[in-house]
């Protein structure tokens, strides 16, 4: 693991393999079109009453599917910092009830409710979307995640996506274990980005020229075993059940229904 609040692939791909809960025996189908409905929901309403509803009950899953959610929080610092960066000033251009001002001069910012509504609100859609990728990958088994790659993409995307999923693994190995080499001599992620920037510059320019390496010797190594240029995955996945297709219909309905009472209803009929 690099970091703390990165996203660790090895644990992951652990607990998809190693879990066995409801959720990871519920078909993969059943979860990916409520991935995609989940979307759409968040996409189509900014009501927070809803937003806060569909947040608590995808952390109730991840609760009830025993997923690690101290690591689930850490995973959180990057979208965060991404929503916080992203509305560091459109949130002072809301209008509103004003806050608090920050006099600069020339200029005000003024902090008003709707500039701090529309923060939380980007944060719970972006939570909301983070927490229930994951809950699929961490409850989704690799051998039917690429099968579902190989029937939903074309060729040679499919071949792509499979390869770049494959050796990421490997680049972060590699990263991690280069980290941990500057910090038993002395180095530290926060104190060398200020002091030492040029040797971490160096670090990373030297993880992607080792991975460059490393994939031409993995690529050899596959076209020796007789690899040409298709990873065909045929693993059966199993289909949505009964309860499935409930948990379908009902995502499909609620996305109807706040269609319907959006306010921006009209422009999509």
């Amino acid at each position: 693991m690099i970091a703390e609040h990165i996203p660790d692939l090895d644990l992951i791909t652990s607990c998809a393999e190693r879990q066995d809960s409801v959720f990871s025996r519920a078909s993969p189908w059943t979860k990916l079109i409520l991935l995609i409905l989940i979307v759409l929901t968040i996409t189509l309403t900014s009501n927070l009453f809803i937003l806060s509803a569909l947040y608590a009950l995808i952390l109730l899953c991840c609760i009830a599917a025993g997923l690690p959610m101290k690591k689930i929080i850490a995973w959180y610092a990057m979208p965060v910092i991404f929503v916080l960066s992203l509305v560091g000033i459109l949130v002072w251009t809301e209008p509103g009830v004003p806050l608090f001002t920050i006099p600069l001069g020339v200029f005000d910012l003024t902090l008003t409710d709707q500039g701090v509504i529309l923060v939380v609100t980007l944060l719970i859609k972006a939570l909301i979307s983070v927490t229930f990728s994951l809950f699929f990958l961490m409850t989704t088994k690799y051998a039917h995640f690429s099968a579902m790659v190989s029937r939903l993409f074309p060729s040679p995307l499919d071949q792509v996506f499979l390869l770049a999923y494959r050796f990421l693994f490997l680049t972060l190995a590699m990263a991690a274990s280069l980290l941990k080499a500057v910090r038993s001599r002395g180095g530290g992620l926060i104190r060398s980005i200020q002091v030492q920037g040029r040797l971490f510059a160096g670090i990373f320019g030297l993880v992607f020229i080792r991975s460059f390496e490393r994939a031409e010797r993995v690529e050899k190594a596959m076209v020796a075993r007789g690899y040409n240029g298709s990873l065909s995955a045929n693993t059966k996945i199993p289909g949505p059940g009964i309860a499935g297709y409930f948990l379908i219909c009902a995502g499909c309905s609620a996305v109807l229904l706040i269609l319907w009472i959006s306010p921006h209803a009209a422009g999509w009929w």
